[in-house]
């Protein structure tokens, strides 16, 4: 393995242990859960309005355009395709929307967890070259999965892990300025 792949797995790996703990304050970590409803008609803007707000609190400022329309996608995904596992679902009950946020020095990662254990479909590349994305017309794009494929393009990586209690929780992560980053081109 060449030096350089190896420098990438080694940062990927160093992300992932971070992505699997609570941030401590005194690294300057940063952490914020959210509850929110789906049923509310302004779920997705609160959405959008407390990410911006997180994020420009803790100095973050270079991406909160892009997270805000990262968490904005994912959040409307469960509110429109989410259907809650059966011992979760409740008559008369609002489904949640749970929204995490671990901030640290190098990175971001945002979870939006659902009651619905079905997995995402994650799409698993571009049917198009990312050169010819401009020049296509919208009609030739996906019907569906749009909100993931935005969301795949803005992150550096994304992913889904299932909850215990059913349900699951969508993650995107953000490689911030000042950290070595692997961002894809845009």
């Amino acid at each position: 393995m060449d030096t350089r792949k190896a420098e990438r797995l080694a940062r990927e790996v160093d992300a992932f242990a971070h992505w699997y703990v609570m941030p401590d304050p005194s690294s300057t970590g940063r952490f914020l859960a959210l509850t929110l409803f789906a049923e509310f008609p302004d779920t997705v803007r609160v959405a959008r309005h407390m990410t911006a707000a997180f994020l420009h609190g803790a100095g973050v400022d270079d991406v909160v355009d892009d997270v805000r329309l990262a968490v904005s996608e994912l959040v409307g995904n469960v509110i429109n395709h989410a259907v809650p596992d059966r011992h979760l679902a409740e008559p008369g009950r609002a489904r949640r929307v749970d929204v995490t946020f671990k901030l640290w020095p190098k990175w971001l990662f945002v979870g939006v967890a659902d009651e619905d254990s079905t997995p995402p479909v994650l799409p698993v590349g571009e049917a198009f070259s990312p050169g010819l994305m401009g020049e296509l017309s919208e009609a030739v794009l996906p019907d569906r999965g749009r909100g993931l494929l935005i969301v795949q393009r803005l992150a550096v990586a994304v992913w889904w892990t299932p909850e215990d209690r059913g349900g699951k929780t969508v993650w995107c992560r953000f490689d911030l300025a000042g950290g070595d980053t692997d961002r894809p081109d845009r």
